[in-house]
Order: structure tokens, then sequence, then C-alpha cells
């Protein structure tokens, strides 16, 4: 009989291609920017994609501070965290983290798209977030894509 057998490839840690990104969020809105930039992360842009892998790219973000949030978000979204005391529940706007520490709230946003497992803790490692335009991953050649290409 005369029939093609195919494979499924699985990659792992050796064979895994990892490439640098850059994308610049300047009036990108904050939730489409972070599914994007999770995407890449997890590595299912790639044909090879493996889910118990790390097999994403490394993902630069620029302009973190001009990060778009439409409607009334930006002061009527709340963030909730506890410190661990009594009492000691906080509470803060997308407003305030931007004026204080503006990858933050990129950060956070990549986070919650991410598995809740020790892999998406280690594909976290892989986002870079700076508040401006410039970056210090020069030497690795990042590859610079637009949103709508990914």
């Amino acid at each position: 009989m005369d029939t093609l057998s195919y494979k499924t490839v699985s990659l792992n840690k050796a064979t895994v291609d990892k490439q640098w990104v850059v994308i610049d969020a300047t009036d990108l809105a904050l939730g489409r920017l972070a599914s994007r930039v999770a995407l890449v992360l997890r590595g299912k842009t790639k044909p090879g994609f493996t889910p118990n892998v790390d097999c994403g790219d490394n993902v630069i973000v620029i302009n973190a501070e001009k990060v778009a949030l439409t409607g009334k978000k930006m002061t009527d979204r709340v963030y909730t965290r506890y410190t661990g005391y009594p009492g000691g529940q906080r509470f803060t706007t997308p407003k305030e983290i931007l004026a204080k520490r503006p990858e933050e709230l990129v950060r956070r946003a990549v986070k919650g798209m991410l598995p809740k497992t020790r892999l998406g803790d280690k594909i976290l490692h892989n986002l870079h977030i700076y508040a401006g335009p410039e970056h210090p991953h020069q030497a690795q050649n990042p590859k610079t894509i637009k949103l709508n290409e990914i």
C-alpha cells in the first residue's frame, strides 16, 4: 500500500527558534495590544506551536506611556490588590498607574491573557516594556512589526 505518513513534530527547548520583536504602542488600544503581544509571546503565530513549550518570541514594547483606553476606562476601571493584612485592600485606576509606572499597565493586561501556570510565568519574562521610544536591546537586532501584521 502506498500511503503518505505524516508525523506530528513537537518542538522542545533545543529546537525552538526565538526571535526578538519590537512593537510600538503609540495610540493603540490596550486590550488589542495585549492580546496580540500575548499571541506572539506564546508562540501561536508560528507554524510549530507546541502548547507545553516556551516557543514564542521575545517582545519589546516601546512607548507604553502612549497606550490608549477608550471611553471612561481611564478613570472608571479599578484594579484591586490585597496586601495580605487586615484592611489591606488597595484600589487604583489606569490613570494613576500611567502616572507612576506606565509599563505596569501593559504588563498587567498581557499577564491576564497568558496561562496561569508555571509556563505562563516563564513566558512573561520574555516581555520587555519601556515607557519611552528607547530600549537597550539593539544588540539582538529586533524586528519591528505592526499590530495588524500579527
